[in-house]
Protein backbone atom coordinates (compact mmCIF):
# COMPACT_ATOMS: atom_id res chain seq x y z
CA UNK A 1 0.00 0.00 0.00
CA UNK A 2 2.05 3.11 -1.24
CA UNK A 3 0.53 6.54 -2.05
CA UNK A 4 1.34 8.07 -5.19
CA UNK A 5 4.18 10.02 -5.07
CA UNK A 6 3.02 12.98 -7.12
CA UNK A 7 0.25 13.61 -4.32
CA UNK A 8 2.89 13.76 -1.49
CA UNK A 9 5.52 16.00 -3.59
CA UNK A 10 2.30 18.25 -4.59
CA UNK A 11 1.27 18.69 -1.21
CA UNK A 12 4.86 19.50 0.23
CA UNK A 13 5.25 22.00 -2.42
CA UNK A 14 2.30 23.93 -1.17
CA UNK A 15 2.95 23.80 2.31
CA UNK A 16 6.86 25.34 1.80
CA UNK A 17 4.95 27.63 -0.73
CA UNK A 18 2.44 29.13 1.30
CA UNK A 19 5.09 29.39 4.46
CA UNK A 20 7.39 30.97 2.25
CA UNK A 21 4.92 33.57 0.55
CA UNK A 22 2.88 33.79 3.78
CA UNK A 23 -0.47 32.29 1.83
CA UNK A 24 -2.76 31.06 3.91
CA UNK A 25 -5.34 29.86 1.28
CA UNK A 26 -2.09 27.66 -0.03
CA UNK A 27 -1.99 26.04 3.81
CA UNK A 28 -5.46 25.65 3.52
CA UNK A 29 -5.33 23.68 0.77
CA UNK A 30 -2.59 21.85 1.91
CA UNK A 31 -4.27 20.84 4.75
CA UNK A 32 -7.10 19.81 3.26
CA UNK A 33 -5.37 17.20 0.93
CA UNK A 34 -3.98 15.81 4.51
CA UNK A 35 -6.88 15.89 5.30
CA UNK A 36 -8.16 13.50 2.38
CA UNK A 37 -4.89 11.67 1.71
CA UNK A 38 -5.30 10.19 5.41
CA UNK A 39 -8.73 9.31 5.32
CA UNK A 40 -7.94 7.64 1.70
CA UNK A 41 -5.41 5.71 3.40
CA UNK A 42 -7.45 4.55 6.60
CA UNK A 43 -10.04 3.57 4.12
CA UNK A 44 -7.60 1.67 2.42
CA UNK A 45 -5.75 0.22 5.04
CA UNK A 46 -9.48 -1.43 6.30
CA UNK A 47 -11.16 -1.99 2.74
CA UNK A 48 -9.83 -5.85 3.02
CA UNK A 49 -11.03 -6.31 6.44
CA UNK A 50 -13.98 -9.31 6.59
CA UNK A 51 -14.15 -9.68 3.00
CA UNK A 52 -15.65 -13.41 2.57
CA UNK A 53 -15.20 -14.80 -0.58
CA UNK A 54 -16.65 -18.50 -0.94
CA UNK A 55 -17.00 -21.05 -3.38
CA UNK A 56 -20.06 -23.11 -3.29
CA UNK A 57 -19.89 -26.45 -5.07
CA UNK A 58 -22.26 -28.72 -4.56
CA UNK A 59 -20.32 -31.58 -5.98
CA UNK A 60 -16.23 -31.49 -6.41
CA UNK A 61 -15.98 -34.59 -8.31
CA UNK A 62 -17.36 -36.00 -12.09
CA UNK A 63 -16.54 -37.12 -15.27
CA UNK A 64 -15.10 -35.57 -18.23
CA UNK A 65 -17.91 -34.09 -20.44
CA UNK A 66 -20.23 -33.15 -17.07
CA UNK A 67 -21.08 -29.62 -15.89
CA UNK A 68 -20.83 -29.21 -12.58
CA UNK A 69 -22.46 -25.71 -10.93
CA UNK A 70 -20.26 -23.11 -8.71
CA UNK A 71 -21.85 -20.64 -6.44
CA UNK A 72 -19.28 -17.99 -5.88
CA UNK A 73 -20.33 -15.69 -2.58
CA UNK A 74 -18.38 -12.19 -2.23
CA UNK A 75 -19.66 -10.68 1.11
CA UNK A 76 -18.88 -7.08 3.04
CA UNK A 77 -19.28 -8.06 6.78
CA UNK A 78 -18.65 -4.45 7.58
CA UNK A 79 -20.53 -0.87 7.87
CA UNK A 80 -17.01 1.05 5.16
CA UNK A 81 -18.61 0.47 1.83
CA UNK A 82 -16.29 -0.03 -1.12
CA UNK A 83 -15.76 2.20 -4.37
CA UNK A 84 -14.17 -1.37 -5.83
CA UNK A 85 -13.55 -4.60 -5.44
CA UNK A 86 -11.14 -6.62 -7.29
CA UNK A 87 -10.83 -10.51 -6.95
CA UNK A 88 -8.59 -12.45 -9.08
CA UNK A 89 -9.47 -16.32 -8.45
CA UNK A 90 -6.70 -18.56 -10.45
CA UNK A 91 -8.64 -21.40 -11.71
CA UNK A 92 -7.25 -24.57 -13.94
CA UNK A 93 -8.52 -24.91 -17.88
CA UNK A 94 -9.35 -28.32 -17.02
CA UNK A 95 -12.28 -27.43 -14.63
CA UNK A 96 -12.82 -23.68 -16.34
CA UNK A 97 -16.61 -22.69 -16.60
CA UNK A 98 -18.39 -23.21 -19.96
CA UNK A 99 -17.56 -19.37 -21.17
CA UNK A 100 -13.95 -19.76 -21.16
CA UNK A 101 -13.71 -15.52 -22.05
CA UNK A 102 -14.87 -15.84 -18.07
CA UNK A 103 -10.73 -16.34 -17.65
CA UNK A 104 -8.37 -14.43 -18.53
CA UNK A 105 -4.17 -15.62 -19.40
CA UNK A 106 -1.98 -16.04 -16.43
CA UNK A 107 1.50 -17.08 -16.39
CA UNK A 108 0.97 -20.45 -15.37
CA UNK A 109 -0.45 -22.44 -19.02
CA UNK A 110 -2.54 -24.72 -17.43
CA UNK A 111 -4.44 -22.00 -15.12
CA UNK A 112 -6.46 -18.97 -15.81
CA UNK A 113 -7.55 -15.86 -14.07
CA UNK A 114 -11.51 -15.25 -12.81
CA UNK A 115 -11.28 -11.35 -12.43
CA UNK A 116 -14.31 -10.20 -10.96
CA UNK A 117 -14.82 -6.20 -10.03
CA UNK A 118 -17.70 -5.10 -7.85
CA UNK A 119 -18.86 -2.27 -5.81
CA UNK A 120 -20.14 -2.94 -2.11
CA UNK A 121 -21.80 -1.23 0.18
CA UNK A 122 -21.43 -1.88 4.10
CA UNK A 123 -23.14 -5.27 4.81
CA UNK A 124 -23.50 -6.18 1.23
CA UNK A 125 -23.28 -9.57 -0.16
CA UNK A 126 -23.12 -10.50 -3.67
CA UNK A 127 -23.77 -14.15 -5.30
CA UNK A 128 -22.72 -15.46 -8.92
CA UNK A 129 -23.60 -18.59 -10.94
CA UNK A 130 -20.79 -19.90 -12.79
CA UNK A 131 -21.23 -23.78 -14.71
CA UNK A 132 -18.11 -25.50 -14.68
CA UNK A 133 -17.08 -27.53 -17.50
CA UNK A 134 -14.40 -30.64 -16.93
CA UNK A 135 -12.55 -31.20 -19.78
CA UNK A 136 -10.41 -33.94 -18.74
CA UNK A 137 -9.11 -36.42 -16.11
CA UNK A 138 -7.06 -35.08 -12.88
CA UNK A 139 -7.37 -33.58 -9.72
CA UNK A 140 -7.39 -29.69 -9.91
CA UNK A 141 -7.32 -26.75 -7.77
CA UNK A 142 -9.12 -23.58 -7.77
CA UNK A 143 -7.36 -20.93 -5.95
CA UNK A 144 -5.59 -19.46 -4.37
CA UNK A 145 -7.16 -15.63 -4.02
CA UNK A 146 -6.34 -12.60 -4.37
CA UNK A 147 -8.26 -9.13 -3.15
CA UNK A 148 -7.40 -5.86 -4.21
CA UNK A 149 -9.30 -2.38 -3.31
CA UNK A 150 -8.68 0.76 -2.14
CA UNK A 151 -10.04 4.67 -0.83
CA UNK A 152 -12.47 5.79 -3.70
CA UNK A 153 -10.47 8.49 -4.87
CA UNK A 154 -7.34 6.27 -6.29
CA UNK A 155 -4.91 7.38 -3.67
CA UNK A 156 -3.99 4.18 -1.81
CA UNK A 157 -4.34 0.12 -2.81
CA UNK A 158 -4.67 -2.50 -0.63
CA UNK A 159 -3.81 -6.55 -1.42
CA UNK A 160 -4.36 -9.59 0.18
CA UNK A 161 -3.70 -13.49 -0.51
CA UNK A 162 -6.37 -15.59 0.56
CA UNK A 163 -5.38 -19.92 0.48
CA UNK A 164 -8.72 -20.75 0.20
CA UNK A 165 -7.73 -23.81 -2.56
CA UNK A 166 -10.72 -26.13 -3.35
CA UNK A 167 -10.18 -29.74 -4.96
CA UNK A 168 -11.98 -30.31 -7.96
CA UNK A 169 -11.76 -34.41 -8.98
CA UNK A 170 -12.26 -35.71 -12.75
CA UNK A 171 -12.02 -39.24 -12.58
CA UNK A 172 -11.55 -41.79 -15.84
CA UNK A 173 -13.38 -41.70 -18.24
CA UNK A 174 -15.76 -44.85 -17.61
CA UNK A 175 -16.20 -47.94 -20.03
CA UNK A 176 -18.88 -50.43 -20.39
CA UNK A 177 -18.49 -54.35 -20.40
CA UNK A 178 -19.83 -54.18 -23.80
CA UNK A 179 -17.54 -51.01 -25.34
CA UNK A 180 -14.53 -53.45 -23.43
CA UNK A 181 -16.16 -55.91 -25.72
CA UNK A 182 -16.15 -58.41 -22.48
CA UNK A 183 -18.32 -61.51 -21.22
CA UNK A 184 -21.40 -59.57 -19.31
CA UNK A 185 -21.99 -62.69 -17.46
CA UNK A 186 -18.17 -63.74 -16.47
CA UNK A 187 -15.47 -60.43 -17.96
CA UNK A 188 -12.54 -61.89 -16.61
CA UNK A 189 -13.64 -65.30 -16.95
CA UNK A 190 -13.71 -66.17 -12.40
CA UNK A 191 -16.97 -68.07 -12.16
CA UNK A 192 -15.28 -71.13 -11.34
CA UNK A 193 -12.54 -69.99 -9.53
CA UNK A 194 -14.26 -67.23 -7.80
CA UNK A 195 -15.47 -69.27 -4.48
CA UNK A 196 -12.50 -71.12 -4.64
CA UNK A 197 -10.83 -71.47 -1.10
CA UNK A 198 -7.20 -71.21 -0.32
CA UNK A 199 -4.96 -71.36 2.74
CA UNK A 200 -2.73 -68.89 3.87
CA UNK A 201 0.38 -69.39 4.96
CA UNK A 202 1.18 -66.66 7.61
CA UNK A 203 -1.84 -67.76 9.67
CA UNK A 204 -1.52 -71.82 11.13
CA UNK A 205 -4.02 -73.56 13.04
CA UNK A 206 -3.46 -76.51 14.08
CA UNK A 207 -1.89 -80.11 12.46
CA UNK A 208 -3.42 -82.91 10.68
CA UNK A 209 -2.17 -86.46 9.78
CA UNK A 210 0.10 -86.76 6.25
CA UNK A 211 -1.86 -87.00 2.87
CA UNK A 212 -0.34 -87.72 -0.55
CA UNK A 213 -1.48 -84.33 -2.06
CA UNK A 214 0.22 -82.18 0.67
CA UNK A 215 3.75 -80.30 -0.37
CA UNK A 216 6.31 -81.10 1.47
CA UNK A 217 6.61 -77.68 3.01
CA UNK A 218 3.72 -77.99 5.15
CA UNK A 219 5.15 -81.08 7.08
CA UNK A 220 5.42 -79.88 10.87
CA UNK A 221 8.79 -81.98 11.40
CA UNK A 222 8.71 -81.54 15.44
CA UNK A 223 4.69 -82.90 15.18
CA UNK A 224 6.10 -85.77 13.20
CA UNK A 225 9.12 -86.43 15.64
CA UNK A 226 6.80 -86.39 18.98
CA UNK A 227 4.16 -88.51 17.31
CA UNK A 228 5.60 -90.69 15.31
CA UNK A 229 3.26 -90.52 12.13
CA UNK A 230 3.66 -87.58 9.33
CA UNK A 231 1.79 -84.34 10.64
CA UNK A 232 0.53 -81.92 7.72
CA UNK A 233 0.55 -77.65 8.86
CA UNK A 234 -3.44 -76.72 8.87
CA UNK A 235 -3.54 -73.03 8.29
CA UNK A 236 -6.56 -70.57 7.74
CA UNK A 237 -8.98 -70.64 4.73
CA UNK A 238 -9.51 -68.04 2.91
CA UNK A 239 -11.96 -67.24 0.38
CA UNK A 240 -10.37 -65.37 -3.16
CA UNK A 241 -12.71 -62.75 -3.02
CA UNK A 242 -9.73 -59.96 -3.37
CA UNK A 243 -9.01 -58.94 -6.56
CA UNK A 244 -6.54 -56.28 -7.15
CA UNK A 245 -5.97 -53.78 -10.39
CA UNK A 246 -2.17 -53.84 -11.83
CA UNK A 247 -1.69 -50.60 -13.69
CA UNK A 248 1.44 -50.13 -15.85
CA UNK A 249 1.78 -46.55 -16.43
CA UNK A 250 4.74 -46.63 -19.16
CA UNK A 251 3.70 -46.42 -22.87
CA UNK A 252 6.50 -47.06 -24.25
CA UNK A 253 9.71 -50.12 -23.87
CA UNK A 254 11.96 -49.05 -22.11
CA UNK A 255 9.54 -47.32 -19.95
CA UNK A 256 11.84 -43.69 -19.74
CA UNK A 257 11.34 -43.06 -23.41
CA UNK A 258 8.19 -40.79 -22.97
CA UNK A 259 4.46 -41.08 -23.05
CA UNK A 260 1.84 -41.61 -25.18
CA UNK A 261 -1.17 -39.47 -23.60
CA UNK A 262 -3.85 -41.13 -25.52
CA UNK A 263 -3.14 -44.75 -24.62
CA UNK A 264 -2.27 -43.88 -21.07
CA UNK A 265 -5.72 -42.27 -20.33
CA UNK A 266 -7.09 -45.21 -22.34
CA UNK A 267 -5.38 -47.72 -19.65
CA UNK A 268 -6.87 -45.56 -17.08
CA UNK A 269 -10.60 -45.46 -18.22
CA UNK A 270 -9.83 -49.75 -18.45
CA UNK A 271 -8.34 -50.01 -15.13
CA UNK A 272 -11.36 -47.95 -13.54
CA UNK A 273 -13.95 -49.31 -15.55
CA UNK A 274 -12.74 -52.78 -14.58
CA UNK A 275 -12.50 -51.77 -10.92
CA UNK A 276 -16.27 -50.45 -11.12
CA UNK A 277 -17.42 -54.05 -12.48
CA UNK A 278 -15.25 -55.98 -10.25
CA UNK A 279 -16.39 -53.71 -7.60
CA UNK A 280 -20.20 -54.64 -8.69
CA UNK A 281 -19.58 -58.51 -9.18
CA UNK A 282 -18.72 -58.35 -5.09
CA UNK A 283 -15.02 -58.15 -5.19
CA UNK A 284 -12.71 -56.15 -2.39
CA UNK A 285 -11.43 -53.83 -5.04
CA UNK A 286 -7.34 -52.44 -4.99
CA UNK A 287 -5.16 -51.06 -6.71
CA UNK A 288 -1.11 -50.70 -7.71
CA UNK A 289 0.93 -49.17 -9.94
CA UNK A 290 4.39 -48.20 -11.09
CA UNK A 291 3.01 -44.87 -11.65
CA UNK A 292 2.79 -41.69 -8.80
CA UNK A 293 0.11 -39.64 -7.86
CA UNK A 294 -0.15 -36.11 -8.45
CA UNK A 295 2.72 -34.07 -5.52
CA UNK A 296 4.31 -37.26 -4.98
CA UNK A 297 7.54 -39.24 -6.36
CA UNK A 298 6.73 -42.72 -5.55
CA UNK A 299 4.51 -45.81 -6.41
CA UNK A 300 1.22 -46.43 -4.97
CA UNK A 301 -0.94 -49.35 -2.91
CA UNK A 302 -4.62 -49.05 -2.55
CA UNK A 303 -5.05 -51.97 -0.40
CA UNK A 304 -8.75 -53.72 -1.23
CA UNK A 305 -11.72 -52.73 0.25
CA UNK A 306 -15.95 -52.84 -0.27
CA UNK A 307 -16.36 -49.78 2.00
CA UNK A 308 -18.98 -47.25 0.54
CA UNK A 309 -16.15 -44.92 0.19
CA UNK A 310 -13.43 -47.46 -1.46
CA UNK A 311 -14.39 -47.15 -4.48
CA UNK A 312 -14.36 -43.03 -5.01
CA UNK A 313 -11.07 -43.05 -3.43
CA UNK A 314 -9.73 -45.66 -5.79
CA UNK A 315 -11.41 -43.46 -8.79
CA UNK A 316 -9.34 -40.33 -7.30
CA UNK A 317 -6.46 -42.37 -7.33
CA UNK A 318 -6.37 -43.10 -10.36
CA UNK A 319 -7.74 -39.78 -11.68
CA UNK A 320 -4.34 -38.46 -9.87
CA UNK A 321 -1.87 -40.50 -11.76
CA UNK A 322 0.69 -38.92 -13.17
CA UNK A 323 2.43 -40.00 -16.78
CA UNK A 324 5.54 -41.09 -15.03
CA UNK A 325 6.84 -44.39 -14.81
CA UNK A 326 8.65 -45.23 -11.56
CA UNK A 327 10.80 -48.09 -12.27
CA UNK A 328 10.18 -51.31 -14.72
CA UNK A 329 6.47 -52.84 -14.34
CA UNK A 330 7.66 -56.23 -14.05
CA UNK A 331 9.98 -55.73 -11.24
CA UNK A 332 7.08 -53.75 -9.14
CA UNK A 333 4.64 -56.40 -9.75
CA UNK A 334 7.28 -58.84 -8.11
CA UNK A 335 8.26 -56.51 -5.48
CA UNK A 336 4.69 -55.73 -4.80
CA UNK A 337 3.03 -59.31 -5.33
CA UNK A 338 4.52 -60.59 -1.18
CA UNK A 339 2.37 -57.48 0.06
CA UNK A 340 -1.19 -58.63 -1.20
CA UNK A 341 -3.06 -61.18 0.27
CA UNK A 342 -3.45 -64.88 -0.39
CA UNK A 343 -5.55 -66.23 -3.08
CA UNK A 344 -6.18 -62.71 -4.32
CA UNK A 345 -6.57 -62.34 -8.43
CA UNK A 346 -4.21 -60.10 -10.02
CA UNK A 347 -5.57 -58.11 -12.77
CA UNK A 348 -2.70 -56.54 -14.61
CA UNK A 349 -3.86 -53.82 -17.33
CA UNK A 350 -0.46 -52.50 -19.94
CA UNK A 351 -0.09 -51.07 -23.16
CA UNK A 352 3.19 -53.27 -23.21
CA UNK A 353 4.38 -56.68 -23.67
CA UNK A 354 8.20 -56.93 -22.83
CA UNK A 355 9.83 -60.24 -22.34
CA UNK A 356 10.48 -59.24 -18.61
CA UNK A 357 6.45 -58.66 -18.10
CA UNK A 358 6.19 -62.67 -19.76
CA UNK A 359 8.66 -63.90 -16.92
CA UNK A 360 7.27 -62.08 -13.93
CA UNK A 361 3.81 -62.80 -14.60
CA UNK A 362 4.64 -66.96 -15.24
CA UNK A 363 6.85 -66.14 -11.78
CA UNK A 364 3.18 -64.84 -10.43
CA UNK A 365 1.10 -67.43 -11.33
CA UNK A 366 3.88 -70.01 -10.01
CA UNK A 367 3.42 -68.43 -6.76
CA UNK A 368 -0.30 -69.57 -6.77
CA UNK A 369 -1.49 -66.37 -8.15
CA UNK A 370 -4.76 -66.39 -10.21
CA UNK A 371 -3.18 -63.72 -13.53
CA UNK A 372 -5.29 -62.14 -15.83
CA UNK A 373 -3.74 -60.24 -18.42
CA UNK A 374 -5.15 -57.25 -20.11
CA UNK A 375 -3.45 -56.27 -23.01
CA UNK A 376 -3.90 -52.82 -24.66
CA UNK A 377 -1.29 -53.45 -27.57
CA UNK A 378 -1.59 -53.67 -30.61
CA UNK A 379 -0.58 -57.18 -31.39
CA UNK A 380 -2.08 -60.10 -28.97
CA UNK A 381 0.13 -60.66 -26.46
CA UNK A 382 2.06 -64.26 -26.23
CA UNK A 383 0.68 -67.19 -24.68
CA UNK A 384 0.97 -67.70 -21.04
CA UNK A 385 0.82 -70.47 -19.27
CA UNK A 386 -2.74 -70.65 -16.46
CA UNK A 387 -2.95 -67.07 -17.71
CA UNK A 388 -5.87 -65.87 -19.09
CA UNK A 389 -5.65 -63.10 -21.30
CA UNK A 390 -7.80 -60.67 -22.44
CA UNK A 391 -6.89 -58.65 -25.64
CA UNK A 392 -8.44 -54.95 -26.36
CA UNK A 393 -6.23 -53.39 -29.14
CA UNK A 394 -5.79 -49.59 -29.02
CA UNK A 395 -5.68 -47.81 -31.52
CA UNK A 396 -2.92 -45.02 -32.20
CA UNK A 397 -4.59 -41.93 -33.41
CA UNK A 398 -1.62 -40.06 -33.09
CA UNK A 399 1.91 -40.97 -31.33
CA UNK A 400 3.32 -38.33 -28.97
CA UNK A 401 6.75 -39.04 -27.89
Amino acid sequence: MNARQPWVRLILFFLIIGFLLERGGLLTLAGMMVVVIGVSWLWSRYSLDRISYSRRLPLSRGFPGENIDCQVVVENNKILPLGWLELRDRWPWSAAPEDENMLAGSQASEEGILRILYTMRGFHRIKREIKLRLRKRGVFTLGPLETVSGDPFGFFESRKKVDNRQKIVVYPEMLSVEQMKLNPDDPFGLSQTRRRLYQDSTRPIGIRDYRPEDGFRQIHWPATARMGVLQTRVFQPISGLDLVICMNVATFEPYWQGVQPELLEALLSTSASLAYQSFLMGYRVGLISNGGMAHARKTFRVPPGRSPKHMPHLLESLAAIKPVAYGPFDRFLLREAPYLEYGSTLIVVTGVMPKSLHEALFKLKARSRKVVLVALTEEEPEFIHNTDIIHLPFEHSEKVQ
